[in-house]
């Protein structure tokens, strides 16, 4: 390895190997969850009044928005589903499911729907779960790196850089 490589390493810090959640503030934490159940209660009220149809497509995706929002609520707000048993379990589950997992799941769940029936209330009824999986997704980008650490990295290959460019001039004029 490199002397370059070796310093890139040391700058950069290492990933964090207990839990996908120590990325995420507590704030944002908390952000993603408020906007899971909101995203439930749009998706439940949306589907209830999708079924209101003779259309089958819409009841169809009526009903799917009416499940999309039971297991937003079911992992993100167990509280609400007291009476279901295991309820907690795919609670814990969900929670150690890596971010960019949860952003997948969401976004496929709330896409869904809308694919089967696009209409103004499967839209509106999914935007919302669907920018809880999008919210998922920018926590499992990660956070922002530091300017120095990158400016020093910087600094560092642009004068292994000159040097390689002066050792093979030099070695070009012998």
């Amino acid at each position: 390895m490199s002397s370059q490589e070796d310093q890139f390493q040391q700058a950069t810090p290492a990933p964090a190997a207990s839990s996908a959640d120590d990325d995420m503030t507590w704030w944002y934490k908390w952000l993603c969850r408020i906007a899971g159940v909101i995203g439930g209660v749009s998706c439940a009220l949306a589907g209830l009044w999708n079924c209101v149809t003779i259309n089958p497509l819409n009841i169809a995706a009526g009903v799917w928005m009416m499940l999309n929002a039971f297991i937003l609520f079911l992992c993100e707000a167990p509280f609400c589903c007291q009476f279901i048993e295991f309820a907690n379990t795919v609670s814990t589950r969900a929670d150690k499911l890596r971010p960019w997992q949860k952003a997948a799941f969401y976004c496929g769940m709330a896409v869904f729907p809308v694919i089967l029936s696009l209409t103004l209330t499967t839209l509106l009824g999914n935007a919302i779960a669907f920018a809880t999986g999008v919210l998922y997704g920018l926590s499992a980008l990660g956070k922002k790196g530091d300017a120095i650490s990158y400016a020093r990295i910087q600094q560092q290959q642009k004068q292994a850089d000159e040097e390689k460019l002066t050792g093979t001039l030099e070695g070009q004029a012998l």
